[in-house]
């Protein structure tokens, strides 16, 4: 089969490797029909996830057709079609149990890590794809939902709630502020309204990114490179600040805003992967009463939110923005990887 292969920081090809074999009776072999690219894959082409070795395939998101099945596999069969999840889950463990898939203690890659597709085993961005413990870590596609709708169910759009909006506890009345329009920004600010905030405030350095946000659910949005961008968020809100701030970027600089604009009593909710220390002004905060909050989705709302996306309460397929074939998986990471330029929220890459 064909995949993309990690070769080092800066190095990767598509290139022919051998096809995937059930290992354990737990395992499918999915054909992978549809997969996506994220920002964690640009990171380990950049040498910053030094646990993907040289060899490793690529990607941690998918949509696509069961061809085989291991012997204790009960709730899919040869032929469904499914949403691969970027967390593995073997259902069993004492984090599984309390839904921390995140965490999942089977011995899969490493103990305690269950992002483990194109990190510490294969993944998705190649024609076919082993996926371990797959009771609990794919899910049937319903009927009327695209591809493109379902590959965003892998990662960005749970992401985005679990660990932005229900993480940062966001409530009825809430004004929300989310530091970031990126994929999971935006899939921040489009579930923040199935938790009833009020008002979704947008900051991004991006004109496009920001016009993109009021079509996913932004009321407001702010130039976080204006010098008065702190006032203009303060100024929506009374003075006071936001309830909740999200950030979604990763760096010192959006974490450090986010503390900037959270009301005393707020909730600050990185969902972020940092690369740096980030200073935490403790002498100022204490006194706010912040929580803060972060982690590493687990996906446990993938199923619900899967019923709203069939029921056209979510219009995930507004995150596919640029369309590739397999053989044009160079081309999408080029795109995807100069967003700025060329507008690339999500880049769907289909057979």
């Amino acid at each position: 089969m064909k995949a993309l292969v990690y070769h080092g920081p800066g190095n990767k090809a598509w290139e022919d490797v051998p096809d995937p074999v059930i290992v354990d009776p737990t395992d499918v072999i999915v054909r992978v029909d549809t997969t996506t690219i994220c920002g964690t894959d640009l990171h380990i082409l950049k040498g910053d996830v030094p646990a993907v070795t040289d060899g490793r395939i690529l990607g941690h998101e998918g949509v696509g057709t069961v061809t085989e099945v291991g012997s204790a596999v009960s709730t899919v069969a040869v032929g469904d079609r499914v949403i691969i999840s970027c967390i593995s889950a073997c259902g069993a463990c004492s984090y599984c149990h309390q839904g921390l898939y995140a965490h999942c203690l089977a011995d899969e890659g490493a103990s305690g890590i269950g992002w483990i597709f194109g990190h510490l085993i294969n993944g998705t961005q190649a024609e076919l794809v082993r996926v371990p413990f797959a009771d609990n870590s794919v899910y049937k596609v319903p009927e009327g939902v695209s591809d493109e709708a379902a590959v965003m169910l892998s990662d960005i759009l749970p992401t985005g709630f679990e660990i932005g909006v229900r993480y940062g506890r966001v409530k009825p009345g809430d004004v929300v502020a989310v530091v970031g329009a990126g994929p999971v920004g935006l899939a921040s600010i489009m579930t923040s309204s199935l938790y009833g905030a009020a008002r979704i405030i947008a900051l991004d350095l991006d004109t496009n990114r920001l016009e993109q946000a009021r079509a996913f659910g932004a009321t407001d949005t702010v130039d976080s490179g204006a010098d008065d961008w702190a006032d203009q968020v303060r100024a929506m809100t009374d003075g006071l600040g936001v309830d909740v701030a999200i950030e979604a970027v990763g760096i010192p600089g959006t974490f450090e805003a986010c503390t900037k604009i959270v009301r005393p009593g707020g909730a600050v909710a990185n969902v972020g992967v940092h690369g740096k220390p980030v200073e935490l002004a403790l002498q100022d905060l204490w006194i706010m009463d912040l929580s803060i909050t972060m982690g590493l989705v687990s996906t446990s709302t993938t199923p619900m939110l899967l019923k709203l996306v069939a029921q056209h309460k979510l219009a995930a397929e507004k995150f596919a923005t640029h369309h590739f074939t397999f053989d044009q998986m160079l081309d999408a990471y080029d795109t995807f990887g100069r967003a700025a330029e060329t507008k690339a929220l999500k880049v769907v890459i289909s057979r």
